[in-house]
């Protein structure tokens, strides 16, 4: 089975997670995974949203931008049409709540995580990216927080990664491949992007029929691809952790 740039069916594009790329974030992480890159900082902030307000519960939110020039022709910056697209909104939503979901929120305290997500180099699965190296700036803010004595312990419960993963008409058949790269995305089927953890728990899953409507047993086959990749992936995030004298938090 021959994709477009030689991988297997089940084989990721090469990664590289570069912490601390940035000085003054909390924590920071350039994650190239093929042709895409983006920069993933996250911020701890003193105060919440006024639903939070006199909780003793925290927050984490996150915003995503792209840079003109990320993709092959230049876009114009969300700032302006003086409003965040449609596009950014949603995505950075997304990233929002898939880090919420693995954070204990009372253990921050009435205080709020910002995970900024910019995209230097758009080639597909600029989102999951996103999530990607969004959760390893988290885990390096917290640790530093911990340290500080500004939260008593770790908030993460668990690791979490994402990918792209598409339903792509390959030597006369349909089948699921993970990790799609810009050219697989743009003439796949139907794309998913789906969201898991650590403990092979899913987050969420979006998936879409581009080219027409998928069946239950197609979205089975493109999570029995991703769930082993995303295992994959969250091994080199355990792995960059590890390197950075970040504790193993989670049983």
């Amino acid at each position: 089975m021959a994709r477009i740039d030689g991988r297997e069916y089940n084989e990721l594009r090469p990664m590289r997670i570069t912490p601390d790329f940035t000085k003054y974030a909390e924590g920071s992480v350039l994650i190239e995974h093929g042709n895409t890159m983006v920069l993933c900082n996250a911020s701890f902030t003193e105060g919440v949203p006024r639903f939070l307000k006199d909780t003793g519960r925290g927050w984490l939110t996150a915003e995503y931008d792209m840079l003109p020039r990320a993709n092959r022709e230049r876009s114009s910056r969300d700032i302006s049409k003086l409003k965040v697209s449609g596009r950014s909104a949603e995505i950075q939503r997304l990233v929002g709540r898939s880090l919420r979901s693995i954070v204990d929120m009372s253990i921050l305290g009435e205080n709020t995580i910002v995970i900024d997500c910019d995209v230097l180099q758009g080639d597909g699965g600029t989102r999951c990216a996103s999530i990607t190296g969004g959760f390893i700036a988290l885990a390096m803010a917290c640790d530093r927080m911990v340290k500080a004595g500004v939260l008593r312990k770790m908030p993460i419960l668990d690791y979490i990664a994402a990918l792209g993963t598409g339903i792509l008409h390959i030597d006369g058949e349909d089948r699921a491949v993970v990790d799609m790269c810009y050219e697989e995305d743009s003439t796949s089927i139907a794309d998913f992007n789906v969201i898991g953890t650590g403990s092979g728990r899913i987050a969420e899953v979006q998936g879409t029929g581009e080219g027409r409507p998928y069946t239950m047993e197609e979205m089975m086959m493109v999570l029995s691809v991703t769930m082993p990749a995303l295992a994959q992936v969250i091994d080199e995030q355990k792995k960059v952790l590890r390197e950075l004298g970040i504790r193993e938090w989670i049983l």
